[in-house]
């Protein structure tokens, strides 16, 4: 049970137990290879950009980032201290320098526009619609002026089978708050936040359903 200041979170799998379970039932049941390399792909890293990877989970986004774009500086952040134990060792075992940093995603410790990219993963359906809005205003606050946002995660079901299969994450997760996914209600979260060019980018087909890609910019300086 956490204590009277210990922010409360959902573990990654709904159940502690279940954490050290996460990157294999991601990988069989995700197609996460795939949807990974098309967000990393989709956000056009450049050398010697600041990139966030906000509940970075086990780490994997954030190493495969490092890998393939050495020259940008990859910080990781999540609120669960047990999960982050789990990317710093796979970092360590990778040979990548990632700065790994526990906090909510509703209140992150960096300065205004810090960031030239925030991607995650497979997250904004784990809140409440009002902790989705005040994370996206984060993320928006942490972005560089003309920064993007890259996000993946469960969309709007593609078909009847889709939404058939989109019940098993509603019923671990919680149907209220995966209620917005199933709407395909992410973009307005994400204009409500006041990103510009919000856009959804490709779509993955997998056993749970529809998993989908999108992008957002963060205004650029006024000239």
């Amino acid at each position: 049970m956490s204590s009277a200041c210990e922010p409360e979170y959902v573990p990654a799998l709904r159940f502690r137990l279940l954490t050290p379970l996460y990157d294999a039932v991601v990988g069989a049941t995700t197609r996460e290879r795939a949807f990974k390399d098309a967000l990393i792909r989709q956000a056009r890293f450049a050398p010697g950009q600041r990139v966030l990877d906000l509940a970075t989970g086990t780490g994997t986004l954030a190493i495969w980032i490092k890998q393939r774009h050495p020259d940008v500086e990859v910080t990781g952040v999540d609120i669960d201290a047990e999960i982050l134990a789990i990317a710093m060792r796979k970092a360590r075992r990778a040979d990548v320098a990632i700065r790994f940093e526990r906090a909510p995603s509703h209140s992150l410790p960096y300065p205004d526009a810090h960031f030239d990219r925030v991607v995650t993963s497979l997250f904004f359906h784990h809140l409440a619609w009002q902790d989705k809005v005040a994370t996206a205003r984060e993320v928006a606050r942490v972005l560089k002026p003309g920064g993007e946002l890259h996000v993946a995660d469960w969309g709007r079901p593609a078909n009847q089978l889709m939404r058939a299969l989109f019940l098993m994450i509603r019923c671990l997760d919680g149907f209220e708050v995966t209620r917005d996914n199933a709407a395909g209600r992410l973009p307005v979260l994400f204009e409500q936040a006041s990103l510009l060019r919000v856009a959804e980018r490709a779509r993955f087909s997998t056993m749970f359903g529809t998993l989908a890609l999108y992008s957002a910019a963060r205004a650029p300086r006024a000239s």
